[in-house]
């Protein structure tokens, strides 16, 4: 090889190389993939439980598993006791509350960031804003969902001690405060079981 084409070949080698070398981030500032980057905040806790008991007389319950996940967190598990292909409204709410009969100590929408109702992912919207959940023809909504910009211990967007309500309709994604989407028929307390 020519020594000039050489030389300018190992420039480009060192140069390369050092494209691929970042200084280092502060202590507050989260890598862009760490789970809960968007918020500014990342999860300490690895995995996360709520068990979902009836309220306002109904037969729903169920059992969903939360861990972080990209910018948020992963939800995924079951809730039974719905009718046959009905839609439900499915939030985060503020307080860890499950206590009342019909739910209401768990407080309003999870909404540290003080935006309106919507539908996640399309616009404005509560933090605990998600989408409807569906129940198959056994009356079983299979959850396998995200909600992004929250952690899981750790900041503001903190969903861990909160709870997780299923509403008695679907969501309307627009009416304020809430959706529309009528009693909650049960609540569960995110509880971290995996620091």
């Amino acid at each position: 090889m020519h020594p000039v084409l050489a030389a300018f070949g190992s420039t480009l080698l060192i140069a390369g190389l050092a494209g691929c070398v970042s200084a280092p981030r502060g202590a507050d500032a989260p890598p862009a993939s760490a789970p809960g980057a968007r918020s500014g905040y990342t999860s300490t806790a690895r995995e996360a439980v709520a068990n979902l008991a009836s309220a306002s007389g109904s037969l729903v319950s169920g059992r969903l598993v939360l861990v972080p996940m990209g910018n948020g967190v992963h939800l995924s598990g079951e809730v039974g006791g719905l009718q046959p292909g009905s839609s439900h409204g499915f939030h985060i709410h503020e307080k860890g509350d499950c206590s009342a009969v019909d739910a209401s100590s768990a407080g309003g929408h999870f909404n540290p960031g003080a935006q309106p109702h919507g539908r996640a992912g399309h616009g404005a919207h509560h933090a605990g804003d998600a989408d409807n959940l569906v129940a198959d023809a056994s009356g079983v909504a299979r959850v396998d969902t995200h909600i992004d910009g929250v952690t899981l211990g750790g900041g503001a967007n903190d969903i861990a001690g909160r709870a997780i309500v299923v509403h008695a309709a679907a969501d309307d994604y627009s009416s304020q405060p809430a959706g529309n989407a009528g009693a909650r028929v049960a609540c569960g307390v995110i509880r971290v079981s995996v620091n």
